[in-house]
């Protein structure tokens, strides 16, 4: 009976193995993106751009939102709700700034006239962050179910996956954002 159960133990949970499927697309598909990118900046009629500084300001609130969302799995797993609750509402709050900064931040580039059809090398700007924004936003409902589960007033069933996966999500949003800014930084 024991290795029926120890076998149990050794399997990953089908929600995070269909995660961690749906990473690995999402890594090809910015794989494909920013080997276009570099492909397409060898074209005479390419134009090179600097990034503004608000960008650097939502890095820091991505980053500083991962860590909340770790506190806040490792509170759940403690079974410290309060605690839980409030570090969930600090990285929804933080994910919907990171949001914001980014708005701010197309906002001035579009006031600088690099705006999506200006030229090939706006579009491509425009597409590779447009998709991790659809990322990001994807990111924020499955935080803000965990939120409105977390303050519901059911039964509560200390299931630590939804929490898991959902963090293990936002970490890779997260990370995926770093290395797009940085990309856009070196490769222009």
């Amino acid at each position: 009976m024991s290795t029926v159960v120890m076998e149990q133990r050794k399997k990953i949970h089908p929600h995070k193995f269909t995660l961690w499927v749906g990473i690995g697309s999402i890594l090809m598909m910015f794989a494909g993106l920013t080997s276009a990118y570099i492909v397409k900046r060898n074209q005479p009629n390419w134009i090179s751009f600097n990034l503004p500084h608000v960008f650097w300001y939502s890095t820091a609130t991505i980053v500083l939102s991962s860590i909340t969302l770790f506190l806040a799995a490792k509170a759940f797993k403690q079974r410290e709700m309060l605690r839980y609750r409030s570090l969930m509402t600090s990285t929804i709050i933080l994910g919907v700034l990171f949001v914001v900064l980014q708005v701010i931040g197309f906002k001035q580039l579009w006031d600088n006239g690099i705006t999506l059809y200006g030229n090939v090398s706006f579009s491509f700007l425009y597409v590779i962050v447009g998709v991790h924004a659809v990322h990001v936003i994807g990111g924020i409902i499955a935080l803000l179910v965990l939120f409105a589960k977390a303050f519901s007033s059911k039964t509560r069933i200390y299931n630590a996956v939804p929490v898991e996966v959902a963090s293990t999500y936002w970490h890779f949003v997260d990370g995926l954002w770093i290395y797009l800014l940085i990309f856009l930084i070196m490769i222009r």
